[in-house]
C-alpha cells in the first residue's frame, strides 16, 4: 500500500485548501464500498471538523483520486455515512460534513457522560487488575512535565483513555451507542483541552478516576467519570461560542 496521503477537502465558498482528510488507496478484494466506507469515516473521525465556522463539502472526483476507485464505491459509502449522520446533502450545492450546533454537542456529551460512567462501573466488575494498571501508564510520559508542555500527546492520551474505559466495558451495547457520538465529542476534547486549565484538570480526573478503577469502588469510578464529561458539557456551554 502506498504511503498515506492527506486529501483536502472544500470549504464552501473557497479555494480546496484548509481542513485535510487522511486518505489512501484502498485494497482490491474486500467490498470496495465497505473499504471506502471505513477510510472516509475514520478520516473524518480524525480531522479537525470544528477548526473553522466554514462548512466542508466532500468532492466526490478527488476522493474518487485519493482511494484509486470509481465514484461509485465513493457514493456508495457517502450515503451510509449520511445515513448514520456524519454527512449531509444539500441540494444543488453537494455533499456537506455534518457539524454540531453548541446545543447538540452538549447534549452529546452528556449522553456520553451517561454511557461512559457506566461502562467505568462495568469496568470495575469486568476488568482484571493488568487492563486498569494499563490505564495509568497512558500517562507515563506526563510524570516529569505538565500535560500543557506536550499538548498534542497528551490530547491524544486523553482520547484514548476514555476509548478505553468504554472497553474496559465489556458491553457492546456501549461501544456501539456511543460509536457515533464519538466522532463529535472526540473533536471537541480535542479543541478545549488546550484552553483555560483544562489539561492540568483532566489529569488529575484521570488520576482519580484509575484510582477508584483499581479499587474496584464501583459507585465512586462511576461518579467520578460521569462527572468529568459533565464538566466537559459545561465548558462547552460557556465558553465555545463558535460552535453557534
Amino acid at each position: 500500500m502506498s504511503a498515506q496521503s492527506e486529501t483536502e477537502v472544500q470549504p464552501h465558498g473557497h479555494p480546496p485548501i484548509g481542513l485535510a482528510l487522511a486518505l489512501q488507496p484502498i485494497n482490491a478484494g474486500a467490498s470496495l464500498r465497505d473499504q471506502a466506507y471505513a477510510m472516509l469515516r475514520q478520516a473524518i473521525a480524525d480531522a479537525d471538523i470544528y477548526q473553522s465556522r466554514e462548512e466542508v463539502r466532500l468532492d466526490e472526483r478527488v476522493l474518487s483520486e485519493a482511494l484509486g476507485v470509481s465514484r461509485t464505491p465513493i457514493r456508495e459509502a457517502m450515503t451510509l455515512l449520511e445515513q448514520e449522520g456524519f454527512l449531509r446533502t444539500v441540494p444543488r450545492r453537494g455533499i456537506y460534513i455534518t457539524r454540531k450546533t453548541k446545543r447538540e454537542i452538549v447534549e452529546m456529551i452528556q449522553v456520553w457522560a451517561a454511557l461512559e460512567s457506566m461502562a467505568a462501573r462495568l469496568a470495575t466488575q469486568h476488568a482484571t487488575d493488568e487492563e486498569i494498571g494499563k490505564l495509568r501508564h497512558m500517562f507515563d510520559n506526563f510524570r516529569d512535565s505538565t500535560p500543557a508542555e506536550h499538548i498534542e500527546e497528551y490530547s491524544d492520551a486523553n482520547i484514548a483513555f476514555h476509548q478505553a474505559i468504554v472497553q474496559l466495558s465489556r458491553s457492546q451495547i456501549i461501544k456501539d451507542q456511543i460509536r457515533n457520538i464519538f466522532v463529535h465529542v472526540r473533536a471537541i476534547r480535542k479543541m478545549t483541552i488546550s484552553q483555560s486549565d483544562r489539561a492540568e484538570r483532566s489529569i488529575v480526573d484521570h488520576l482519580r478516576i484509575i484510582e477508584a478503577l483499581e479499587k474496584r469502588d464501583t459507585e465512586l469510578a462511576e461518579r467520578l467519570v460521569r462527572q468529568h464529561s459533565l464538566d466537559l458539557a459545561e465548558f462547552v456551554e460557556k465558553n465555545c461560542d463558535f460552535l453557534d
